[in-house]
């Protein structure tokens, strides 16, 4: 996956989630958390998604490397 094809699906997945955010706003280094006031759910749902349509395993270690936009597309470029 590049990284274009990265931030697209990461973009898609947040705006499922968080419907009433602009993310295409959303600066590379903020936390998606506070950025879209997304609860522990939401998060989960976030890393949900991305596995189901990755097939990547997530382990939850690794949860806090998809804290911010670029982090997310750092780690589904791997």
């Amino acid at each position: 996956m590049n990284e274009t094809e990265a931030r697209l699906l990461v973009l898609d997945v947040l705006s499922g989630i968080a419907p009433e955010a602009d993310v295409t706003k959303l600066a590379g280094t903020e936390d998606l958390r506070e950025a879209l006031d997304l609860d522990s759910m939401d998060f989960l749902n976030f890393v949900t998604a991305l596995h189901e349509r990755t097939k990547l395993d997530i382990p939850e270690a690794d949860y806090p490397k998809l804290a911010t936009l670029d982090g997310a597309i750092a780690y589904l470029r791997r």
